[in-house]
């Protein structure tokens, strides 16, 4: 009950980071599970079942905000739905002592891109153009469909990104449209692990208790989307992902006991580190933001 309780706190705080950011439920979600022992097939399958829900009350509360653009929706869903189909049905035949250091592997990368584009990045206002074409869509959703099932994450870290790094799209739109695509994502993945594992093998507990938690804090993200500082929170969550499969694939090549605490007590000391770095970094620019709006002010009542 104990370990229930404790994934559905996670599946709040995961959707509840997602919501705001456009990505990490998947990541941080699957990585909790690999911790307490799940296999990877088994965790990815419990998060995409757990997003149904999840990504349908996160898309609803979008839409309602304003935060959706559906051209992008309509385009990036269906390649995305085929490639988490596919990815699904690669994990499953996997070997799971194979499996667990490569999606551990792939869970780090994509931490340590979440890192690096809200710690490196954060502080860029990009210049929106014109809507992104199918052209970059398309693949885009089949790719990251794809990664997602493999890695148990990885639409947001792909899409979001992408997307953001393109200035096609006002960033609440890209969140918006990211996380309501992200259903017809989970469909996908979930089709394709209850057919691959059978539905004896899916942890149902902990995906009530990822859904649950996750349900509950996606209304809240959707609004908080606008006011929160996504710079604090990317490279919170990320550096949660990167601690917790470094000590995975430490593990797996066989660190000694006190290699894998050396290991995570850097990293650890790292992310407070990145962490106290981004709300300086936001601090900083409120205030630069502030003098800017008063040197306006004062620009405008100057006598001519």
């Amino acid at each position: 009950m104990r370990t229930l309780l404790l994934v559905g706190f996670v599946g709040l705080f995961a959707q509840l980071v997602d919501g705001s950011l456009g990505m990490a439920y998947g990541v941080t979600s699957t990585t909790l599970l690999l911790a307490v022992g799940v296999g990877p097939a088994a965790a990815s399958a419990a998060v995409h079942f757990s997003e149904i829900g999840t990504s349908l009350v996160s898309g609803a509360s979008h839409a309602r905000l304003g935060n959706v653009d559906w051209r992008t929706v309509a385009i990036m869903a269906g390649p995305g739905f085929v490639g988490a189909f596919a990815g699904a049905t690669f994990l499953a035949n996997l070997d799971g002592a194979l499996a667990k250091p490569v999606v551990a592997g792939i869970l780090l990368s994509l931490g340590l891109y979440v890192i690096w584009r809200f710690l490196a990045l954060g502080g860029r206002r990009p210049q929106f153009g014109r809507r992104p074409h199918a052209a970059l869509l398309a693949p885009l959703g089949l790719v990251g469909g794809a990664l997602d099932a493999v890695g148990g994450g990885g639409w947001g870290p792909v899409g979001t990104t992408t997307l953001l790094s393109s200035g096609r799209l006002e960033p609440r739109k890209v969140v918006g449209s990211i996380d309501t695509s992200e259903f017809v994502v989970a469909i996908g993945g979930s089709l394709g692990f209850i057919i691959a594992l059978s539905s004896q093998g899916i942890p149902w507990g902990y995906a009530g208790a990822l859904l649950a938690g996750g349900v509950v804090a996606a209304p809240v993200a959707a609004w908080l989307v606008r006011i929160l500082a996504p710079r604090v929170l990317g490279v919170a969550a990320g550096g949660l992902i990167v601690l917790t499969n470094s000590k995975t694939l430490a593990e797996a090549f066989g660190a000694s006991g006190t290699q894998v605490a050396v290991l995570a007590g850097t990293i650890a000391v790292a992310w407070v580190a990145g962490i106290v770095w981004a709300v300086r970094a936001e601090r900083a620019a409120a205030v630069l933001a502030h003098r800017e709006v008063e040197a306006d002010l004062a620009g405008e009542h100057t006598p001519a």
